[in-house]
């Protein structure tokens, strides 16, 4: 009777540890998989000055940049964002950079665009570059409303994170700042720790809301 019963309760054991597994899972994921909105209404970049290729941020998953007339300062960045958040996600549907720069660095990215394709090289097509003026930098960057300020080159080493529907990601309880409305991509530290996860979570809401919205029509 004491074996029936062990047998019994191992069976039980081996049968209800999987779906308890997969349900303490799933929760985190709901609970987890959503990455705060910080700021709504973020301005589109589709009908500003310099924008003939008429690339927007509505639609796409974008990491928006504002490099200015600061360039030559950002290799390092760019490298960097390369190396850590292009090379692996550039083949997710809609998933873009964007960097606003000023007129006068055209050749400085044509210089930096040969740098990222040295050696085993990258494809560029997802990197986009818009030469602007200052006003134009200033106006869409205003519409974040976050509380990094730019350079007086109308520069920042932070990117961030905009979403299909024209808002700003990022996190209302970071550990260090609180507040983590972009990513320092100076710090190789700060883009592996927190902006790789954060990258994957808005890709990861993005592929459910496909998968949602594909059920629907089936």
């Amino acid at each position: 009777m004491k074996k029936s019963i062990q047998k019994y309760l191992i069976l039980s054991f081996l049968f209800f540890f999987p779906i308890f597994i997969y349900i303490f899972l799933a929760s985190g994921i709901n609970n987890f998989a959503k990455l705060p909105i910080l700021t709504k209404n973020v301005l589109d970049i589709e009908n500003i000055k310099g924008n003939e290729q008429g690339i927007t941020l509505k639609d796409n998953i974008s990491i928006l940049g504002f490099w200015g007339g600061d360039i030559n300062l950002r290799k390092s960045e760019a490298l960097n964002l390369n190396q850590k958040i292009y090379k692996r996600f550039y083949k997710f549907q809609d998933f873009q950079f964007v960097f606003l720069t000023t007129k006068d660095q055209e050749e400085n990215i044509k210089n930096l665009k040969e740098e990222l394709t040295r050696g085993v090289g990258t494809d560029l097509q997802r990197w986009n570059f818009i030469f602007t003026d200052d006003n134009e930098i200033q106006k869409i960057y205003n519409s974040l409303a976050t509380d990094i300020e730019l350079s007086e080159e109308n520069s920042t080493p932070y990117v961030f994170i905009i979403d299909r529907y024209l808002n700003l990601r990022g996190r209302d309880d970071d550990e260090d700042i609180g507040k983590l409305y972009g990513f320092n991509a100076e710090s190789v530290a700060e883009i592996n720790n927190k902006m790789v996860d954060d990258v994957k979570i808005i890709l990861a809401e993005y592929r459910l809301a496909l998968k949602k919205n594909d059920s629907l029509f089936k």
